[in-house]
């Protein structure tokens, strides 16, 4: 099993919480080879989709998001994460 294999299991057990309707993981870490700052951890994009979002905004909806996977952040597996939260009225909406 790779990192981002890991990595994309990791962050979705820790967003079950959250029930989400769509999740998707992308790992871009290889757009950031040599990225300044980087001291380790893997650079990601998330979509998560869940009612839990509902009357919430952007700011609420990443924090929620970060929350949920601080011990990734503290322990250096993940560097940045991108994270596109939305509600499924938006998301299939959108469809």
């Amino acid at each position: 099993t790779s990192v981002p294999q890991i990595m994309r299991d990791q962050i979705a057990s820790r967003l079950a919480p959250l029930a989400p309707d769509v999740y998707e993981f992308a790992d871009e870490s290889h757009l950031h080879i040599g990225h300044a700052g980087n001291k380790g951890g893997g650079h990601y994009a998330i979509l998560v989709v869940s009612n839990a979002f509902n009357g919430m905004n952007r700011v609420a909806r990443q924090r929620q998001v970060q929350t949920l996977l601080q011990d990734l952040f503290t322990s250096k597996q993940i560097h940045a994460l991108s994270i596109l939260a939305q509600t499924p009225d938006e998301y299939f909406q959108a469809a």
